[in-house]
């Protein structure tokens, strides 16, 4: 199978012009000519995900490796060590970030962890309708994730809707209007600007909030499934 077969699937899934300017998605490291019999899918790449995965593969991740222009590669840096070793190892690369967002990722948050059918779609942030107590709603969302602890900010007792944008979406808090705003990466200066603004907030954090990407994505795979393999990455951070 080559990389073009599996990019066109990929491209007509999620459309790769749909990423935002900054963005750097598409293929990565490789060739479209290039003959594969794997595909691995995961959140992100390490170094150890990296040992792990055979030569002459495909990765498809949700963060691209590379965001700027590498003038060297020598390895120093996260991206320059995994950009050397995929090459001595044939691996390929394709990335499928904000237009994967849009498209699928949310709206797999959104229903299949947390249970919810959304009410509108906006790019980034979808919006749905519920009703219950802060503190249930709180508790409802760590079940969903799988954690213990979650950073929140309350300024309503009751809620009756909430916005979700997975990964980091504070930079969009200007448009949220419901009574709670899902998201990763929340800074104390933006929890207090939430705050200010009376929009409650829960922290479900980067990794946790995308980590899904690869069942998204897999369930969508079809004739593809049967070469595919999740192998996530780690978070690299542990809570003590």
């Amino acid at each position: 199978m080559k990389i073009k077969e599996i990019y066109n699937f990929l491209n007509k899934l999620s459309p790769f012009e749909l990423q935002e300017s900054w963005d750097n998605s598409g293929l990565l490291v490789g060739s479209l000519e290039n003959e594969i019999e794997k595909i691995y899918i995961s959140l992100d790449l390490d170094l150890e995900l990296v040992e792990k995965v055979e030569e002459n593969s495909l990765i498809i991740t949700h963060h691209p490796l590379i965001f700027k222009p590498l003038k060297t590669l020598v390895p120093i840096s996260y991206s320059q060590k995994i950009a050397i070793k995929l090459i001595q190892k044939n691996i390929n690369l394709i990335s499928m970030h904000t237009n994967f967002d849009k498209t699928h990722l949310n709206k797999y948050v959104m229903k299949k962890v947390f249970g919810f059918e959304y009410e509108e779609s906006d790019d980034f942030i979808l919006t749905a309708k519920v009703d219950m107590k802060f503190e249930e709603f709180v508790n409802h969302i760590k079940n969903s994730l799988g954690v213990d602890s979650l950073n929140v900010v309350k300024c309503h007792d009751k809620i009756s809707s909430f916005s979700l944008t997975t990964g980091s979406g504070m930079s969009l808090l200007s448009q949220i209007k419901t009574d709670i705003f899902l998201t990763g990466d929340i800074k104390y200066h933006e929890a207090m600007e939430a705050k200010a603004r009376e929009i409650s907030l829960i922290d479900i954090t980067h990794y946790e909030s995308e980590k899904y990407f690869c069942d998204a994505l897999y369930n969508e795979l079809n004739e593809f499934q049967n070469f595919a393999i999740i192998q996530n990455s780690k978070n690299p951070f542990k809570r003590l």
